[in-house]
């Protein structure tokens, strides 16, 4: 049976790299380092030039939790009418309630607003107080798929929570692991869960080709990247893991 790789990627070159090295679909986003963002209306339009495998895209209008304001709110429908409009396979949501449930009624809003696109269910399930409950509100809600690490940190962690989703799950919803998936544990996440679908950023970092660079003062508050260092999806990262998923 043939996996499903699914590519997370934020920018163009990113998008023609996964498809490069193999991928079946790739997740659209900006800004992995806050998690993935919603990315420009220009780069969505052309990735969809230049990619001929489906692409999702994130509908994420900030970092940090999932409790949305109702301005939060009106950006995410609107994104959401221009990827439909754009000719975009799917998207990527997620929305919680304060005390940690999948908020129902909004939800249920961006879907009937992404018709007739698929859609996934982000990582904010990871973020949801129990797994079971969440996941039977996401049947009920008749979303397409799940986007999960099993609330672990990475998926190798959340095996055993994957494999009961998958189990609970059936053939109503789609379970997709991701999150720390890599060349070495991907083949174990698939062969110990029963997934059809996986997800993978693949990347490395890049070095910036800039000759000059002011030292004394810096662009950015992150510590985990050197100044202009860039993090690009390899191919032959993408290569590697479907090879890993066929054998």
């Amino acid at each position: 049976m043939k996996i499903l790789f699914e590519a997370c990627v934020d920018s163009v070159e990113s998008a023609i790299n996964a498809e490069a090295g193999g991928a079946d679909r790739i997740e659209l986003c900006a800004d992995l380092l806050e998690g993935g963002i919603t990315p420009s209306y220009a780069m969505i339009k052309l990735v969809l030039e230049k990619l001929k495998i489906p692409v999702n895209v994130i509908i994420r209008p900030r970092g940090g939790d999932f409790l949305y304001t109702d301005y939060e709110f009106e950006v995410m429908r609107s994104d959401i009418e221009f990827c439909k409009q754009a000719g975009v396979n799917g998207i990527v949501i997620g929305i919680l309630n304060d005390d940690g449930t999948i908020d129902k009624t909004r939800t249920q809003k961006l879907i009937e607003a992404a018709k007739p696109m698929s859609v996934t269910f982000h990582r904010a399930f990871d973020m949801t107080r129990e797994p079971e409950e969440a996941l039977n509100t996401l049947i009920e809600l008749c979303i397409d798929r799940l986007l999960t690490s099993g609330q672990e940190a990475d998926v190798h962690k959340g095996i055993p929570t994957l494999k009961k989703l998958v189990e609970l799950a059936g053939d109503k919803i789609i379970i997709m692991p991701g999150g720390g998936v890599n060349e070495i544990n991907i083949k174990e996440v698939v062969e110990e869960t029963g997934v059809k679908e996986i997800h993978a950023s693949a990347r490395e970092k890049a070095r910036s080709k800039m000759n000059y660079v002011n030292t004394r003062t810096s662009m950015s508050d992150s510590k985990s990247m050197e100044e202009y260092d860039l993090m690009v999806t390899s191919a032959e990262r993408i290569r590697a893991m479907v090879n890993a998923i066929k054998r």
